[in-house]
């Protein structure tokens, strides 16, 4: 049973703040946060937040968003489709050709030209998100977990 804490308005405002600054815009709709012992954000309905959950047994709740470092964000699979649907501009959006996405999805990393920066992404193919990588010095680094590895993908 893991321990979240319900983030304040002040602590979701930092929040905001840094994945406004990498990716542009912020959700929406009005979540509530929640956040663990190891630094991961969850987002749930504001009502599901009125609830004590100190008082309850739970193993998860809500949508695993985001990791959450002292000076970015990683988004989750989940977490980087959930914001590309609810805004209308993203920024740092790559998009990927098949031969790339079937690179990705055995576990490499892949070279591709993206500038000098060094940021965060959002991978996308054929319109649909394939989750948050860093981009590094001409490589994105992939953070795709093992369990959504594979071979027929594309």
């Amino acid at each position: 049973m893991q321990k979240l804490t319900i983030l304040n308005t002040r602590e979701v405002k930092k929040i905001r703040k840094v994945v406004e600054a990498q990716f542009g815009c912020f959700l929406r709709k009005d979540y509530a946060y929640l956040m663990n012992a190891k630094n991961k954000l969850f987002v749930v309905n504001k009502d599901l937040a009125r609830i004590d959950i100190d008082r309850l047994r739970i193993d998860r709740i809500g949508l695993y968003f985001a990791e959450v470092k002292e000076n970015h964000v990683r988004l989750s699979k989940e977490g980087a489709a959930l914001l590309v649907r609810e805004c209308e501009e993203v920024t740092n959006i790559v998009s990927l050709s098949k031969d790339e996405v079937l690179t990705y999805f055995t576990g490499e990393n892949l070279t591709k030209d993206l500038g000098s920066e060094k940021k965060l992404i959002i991978l996308e193919y054929d319109g649909n998100t394939l989750g948050c990588a860093q981009y590094k010095e001409g490589i994105i680094l992939n953070f795709l977990p093992k369990m959504h590895r594979g071979t027929v993908i594309v």
